[in-house]
């Protein structure tokens, strides 16, 4: 095998230093001053390291509040997801019933519909059962967005779990829902992790369903409250960089925690039919 060469190097860290840049310079945008934040020329190194906009925001801003409706949001929707999701993939895994294929196309067509086009229906729906401006009205509409990918990756992994091992359970006495819960889950754990990681992370970094869906301040998620930083006429670029900080914290831990699953997620959940 040959050994990479010099150049196979000086190109990894150039794609390395373009892909990490921007994160540098966000951290130590919002450890500088107002004043040395709009500067020119730019300093690359903050002159005086100040945590001045991180508080500004989290105590003045409201960014608490938002933050903690990003989670419920977010776990909700993750939960909600995989939950219906894992029931339905088995469901599509282990019967055969009249139009099972149909209905799998159906999923993995609505995935190419772009989400603009939806948004008015669904403001029209939730605005006839009172739930716009709602958190559960949000966690709804999103859900709606992530379930059919939550139950076409896990469809494949059920797949991989030879039905040999349901039926053992059934002759010794288990249901459905107990072959479900004790023989399949524990197999498909990683696919069950990486779906609710998917899940997780699109229903936070979400800004169209949210800006369309909720108006209350109160109800605000973390992605809105970045947006409410940038006004018409001013920009206070510490503590939008500070904010943008604490957003990415949540979604960087758990890429961290997460990734062998998701790659585990992305290679097993191929479809048998």
């Amino acid at each position: 095998m040959r050994r990479p060469t010099l150049h196979v190097y000086v190109g990894l860290i150039v794609m390395a230093a373009f892909n990490l840049l921007p994160f540098y310079w966000m951290i130590t945008s919002s450890l500088k001053s107002n004043m040395e934040v709009t500067s020119f020329p730019a300093t690359l190194i903050p002159q005086q390291l100040t945590g001045e906009a991180y508080a500004e925001i989290w105590l003045n801003a409201g960014f608490p509040a938002y933050f903690l409706n990003s989670l419920i949001v977010s776990i909700s929707t993750a939960t909600m997801s995989v939950t219906f999701g894992t029931l339905a993939a088995y469901g599509f895994s282990r019967f055969r019933f009249p139009g099972r294929l149909l209905l799998m196309s159906i999923f993995l067509a609505s995935q190419m519909i772009p989400g603009v086009l939806l948004i008015v229906p669904y403001f029209k729906l939730l605005t006839i059962f009172g739930l716009f401006d709602t958190r559960i009205g949000l966690i709804l509409a999103l859900t709606t967005i992530t379930l059919p990918f939550s139950v076409w990756m896990l469809k494949g992994y059920v797949d991989s779990v030879p039905i040999e091992i349901d039926q053992a359970a059934m002759i010794d006495g288990a249901n459905r829902l107990q072959v479900l819960r004790l023989v399949v889950l524990p197999n498909i754990l990683p696919g069950v992790v990486a779906t609710t990681t998917f899940a997780f992370l699109l229903s936070w970094g979400d800004v169209l369903w949210a800006l369309c869906l909720i108006s209350d301040e109160a109800k605000l998620t973390i992605t809105l409250g970045i947006t409410r930083l940038i006004g018409q006429f001013r920009v206070v670029w510490s503590q939008t960089m500070a904010a943008i900080v604490i957003a990415s914290i949540v979604p960087a831990v758990l890429y961290l925690l997460m990734q062998r699953y998701l790659v585990q997620g992305a290679v097993g959940s191929a479809v048998k039919d």
